[in-house]
């Protein structure tokens, strides 16, 4: 017992504080390093041992005045830990930022002398370096402990701030906490917000500022795109006066005015001009959207004139087919990015308004009435309200004008039909939609696609157990007051007792929608209302640590149940988006190869036959189109799957690979598509 009290002495006369300089300051913080924190332990289960021994009369003293000093020095270190990481938190917001001394004045006065004070005990804790010595500092646990509680009382004040800013700009809900404290410390400089944009926005990178005016603001002009590559110009430009929550949301309002003063004028354009010449004079998502409307205005125009001219239908079809070839033809040529993606989309638009002109065909359908026609999500300017809506079956819903950006979209299948059917139909009823289904078959996709052709803006979070309910009410908060639509993803992930307050949350926002309230009200917070939000749940059915919904939240909820893509027709269509003309053949034998190696092939980890891969090799076959157009297509799609696919085989599965693509694609062998330079340099 002595030999081990000696130890103790010689063993914390050495141990000394670790210190890590701060960013912009004098001083450094301190802690134990690890190893030294787990001795600590090791010797108060020590010293605890001791004092439980017959002999501990010998040596009481000591054993109790060792076990006070190991004692102090683990709570020192727990609460300077604590301390440390709230005020170096707190610092540079309280004596930093203008708008937070501004808005919290008290709290801020009150910060100086806190700070003041930790300063103060961190100095002397570099002066005298040794942890035994300065956490046994006479009083020292108790300053520290009313340090701590004037800190959460700084804390507290500047969560309350957050949530008025929140209240005021619903998009801060979907911000995380550091980078909102950011935004709002510098909302007096709109050049430093520019980097947390994509966060706010869609598809918004940055806007383009002018030069800062007399009175020393700004104005943006541009909006620059995150998604693609595209810019476009605000219709006026707009100074950005006043609290950042004030100019953010003056970005929205000319936003949605900028795009809706483009679409209005784009509709005579389109009517005027070449289609080829009118494609690329406007941002990407306006385009589809009027050669949508287009569409929608050629087939209701047939189905009205087929009483005087039967086949005003199928001369429809027609020219959907080759307005489609004229696409296909173009995406050939040599474009930029930009205007490629915008064809890419156009192409997977159009090969889908095709599809459903030949279906209204074969069917025989007699009027836009039927439920083939109805089912369908159409676009149509009301010239009564002057705007955009979208109507499928009898819902009818306004057009957005979030930005978009030049992003790719989604190949619509049977499947996506019904998905849209489905959310439509809950938004129309006031409810949330909650598609159910294996993973990989496009639940999250198809409702981000369907937000795109609604222009609205969503967002995407990935539930799981660590989620709680106030962290839930504050997203429902943000959608709700924001007109904003959510995707929870894997909702059944989150624990019971959450999902039966998110009920109760989810159920004020439905009601309030129902009864035409301006208001609603969320864990005792009440907020402007958006009728406009969305909530989608989607759900892996039958996985571990997944919970059943609590039949409150179901009621809230139209279900669907997503099954296995048609990945034959979403190939086809990726095919002619990327120039081939032959693209039902070759996405026939495409599909078939992958399917067969799915069934033959041996289970290697690293074979993936799915979507993704058949997305990769498509965009290598597109390249090999545009670099050698004379090609026939059955050499350049065989050569793009021999070549891909060939290196990542296994040995043993080469021999059955080359052979189901010989009887595929039989007499076929071009060669290699071969980098000379390339190879001389590895060589």
């Amino acid at each position: 017992m002595e030999k081990n009290l000696a130890k103790l002495k010689e063993t914390w006369t050495s141990i000394n504080f670790v210190f890590t300089q701060m960013k912009d300051s004098e001083v450094s913080t301190i802690k134990l390093s690890e190893d030294d924190f787990e001795l600590l332990e090791e010797n108060q289960m020590m010293v605890q041992g001791m004092g439980a021994s017959r002999f501990v009369a010998t040596f009481e003293s000591e054993i109790t005045s060792w076990q006070a000093n190991l004692g102090n020095v683990n709570s020192v270190c727990v609460q300077m830990g604590e301390i440390q990481r709230t005020w170096s938190f707190l610092e540079s917001l309280f004596l930093h930022s203008d708008e937070v001394k501004k808005e919290l004045p008290e709290q801020s006065k009150s910060f100086v002398g806190i700070d003041s004070k930790v300063r103060n005990f961190l100095s002397q804790a570099e002066k005298i370096k040794n942890a035994l010595q300065f956490c046994n500092i006479s009083g020292l646990e108790k300053d520290l402990t009313t340090i701590e509680k004037e800190l959460k009382v700084c804390e507290k004040a500047l969560y309350d701030f957050m949530a008025t800013k929140q209240a005021q700009f619903p998009r801060f809900y979907f911000v995380a906490t550091a980078d909102l404290l950011d935004i709002l410390s510098n909302g007096n400089n709109p050049g430093k917000i520019m980097k947390h944009m994509p966060k706010i926005f869609q598809a918004i990178e940055t806007l383009v500022l002018s030069d800062p005016s007399n009175d020393g603001r700004v104005d943006a002009t541009e909006m620059i795109s995150c998604v693609g590559v595209e810019k476009v110009k605000f219709c006026k430009p707009l100074r950005l006066l006043g609290k950042v929550e004030i100019y953010l949301q003056d970005v929205i309002d000319r936003m949605r005015e900028t795009l809706k003063v483009i679409g209005a004028d784009s509709l005579p354009r389109f009517k005027q001009k070449a289609k080829a010449d009118w494609l690329f004079e406007d941002p990407a998502q306006i385009t589809l959207l009027i050669n949508m409307l287009s569409w929608v205005e050629n087939v209701e125009n047939a189905l009205l004139n087929l009483s005087t001219k039967p086949d005003a239908l199928k001369e429809a079809h027609q020219t959907q087919v080759k307005l489609l070839t004229d696409l296909i033809l173009m995406v050939r040529t040599n474009l930029t990015k930009e205007q490629r993606t915008k064809v890419m989309c156009l192409i997977t638009m159009d090969a889908h308004s095709r599809d459903i002109l030949k279906r209204l065909c074969d069917q025989g359908v007699k009027s836009a009435d039927e439920f083939v026609w109805q089912a369908q999500l159409k676009p149509y300017w009301n010239t009564g309200k002057k705007d955009f809506e979208f109507k499928i079956m009898d819902a009818c819903l306004a057009y957005g004008y979030e930005y978009l950006g030049n992003g790719p979209r989604l190949v619509v299948t049977d499947l996506t039909d019904r998905i849209y059917v489905t959310a439509t139909q809950a938004l129309h009823l006031k409810m949330g939609c909650a598609p159910a289904g294996p993973a990989g078959t496009g639940k999250t996709e198809t409702t981000k696609d369907l937000s795109s052709c609604l222009a609205k803006a969503i967002y995407v979070f990935n539930c799981s157990d660590q989620m709680d309910y106030l962290g839930m009410g504050g997203i429902y908060k943000g959608l709700a007051a924001s007109g904003s639509w959510g995707c929870f993803d894997e909702f059944n992930r989150l624990l019971p007792a959450v999902l039966s307050v998110c009920s109760v949350q989810f159920k004020a926002v439905t009601d309030a929608i129902k009864e035409n309230r301006e208001k609603f009200t969320i864990e005792g917070e009440s907020l402007v209302l958006d009728p406009t939000c969305g909530v989608f749940i989607t759900m892996n059915p039958g996985y571990l640590g997944r919970a059943e919904l609590p039949e409150g939240l179901k009621a809230l909820f139209r279900p669907i149940t997503v099954v296995v893509p048609d990945l034959e027709l979403i190939c086809e269509n990726m095919l002619m988006a990327e120039g081939f003309t032959e693209a039902k053949a070759l996405a026939t034998k495409f599909y078939s190869l992958y399917m067969l190696c799915k069934d033959l092939l041996s289970k290697a980890m690293h074979y993936d036959w799915g979507l993704r891969a058949i997305k990769s090799v498509l965009v290598v076959a597109g390249g090999f189109k545009r670099a050698e157009p004379n090609l026939p297509e059955m050499d350049l799609l065989m050569r793009a799957l021999r070549d891909f696919n060939t290196p990542k085989v296994v040995a043993d599965d080469l021999k059955i690979f080359m052979g189901l693509l010989g009887d595929l694609f039989p007499g076929i062998n071009p060669p290699r598509k071969r980098d000379m330079t390339f190879e001389d340099i590895i060589v």
